[in-house]
């Protein structure tokens, strides 16, 4: 897949199941970009600067993406947490 491909890919899974579950919790998150095939995101809401922000972009984010679109190598936590 292309970065392109990775990137509409992944904003499906953000938009259908991840932002739903994060704004359960106050928080949210947006894709930043796509390089390849790392996807880049930013946490926002309750997430910034969250204690479990580490967690939720390893174990939630970059799991589910990489259970849904094989191609992501890897999240890249792209949130200046000291905002």
């Amino acid at each position: 897949m292309t970065d392109a491909e990775i990137l509409a890919a992944v904003e499906k899974v953000m938009e259908e199941e991840i932002s739903p579950a994060l704004a359960s919790h106050g928080g949210g998150a947006k894709i930043v970009t796509v390089n390849d095939a790392k996807v880049y995101v930013e946490l926002q809401g309750g997430c910034r600067g969250c204690m479990g922000a580490r967690m939720t972009m390893k174990n939630g984010i970059e799991r589910l993406f990489k259970e849904r679109v094989p191609d992501v190598v890897e999240v890249i936590d792209a949130t200046d947490h000291d905002e």
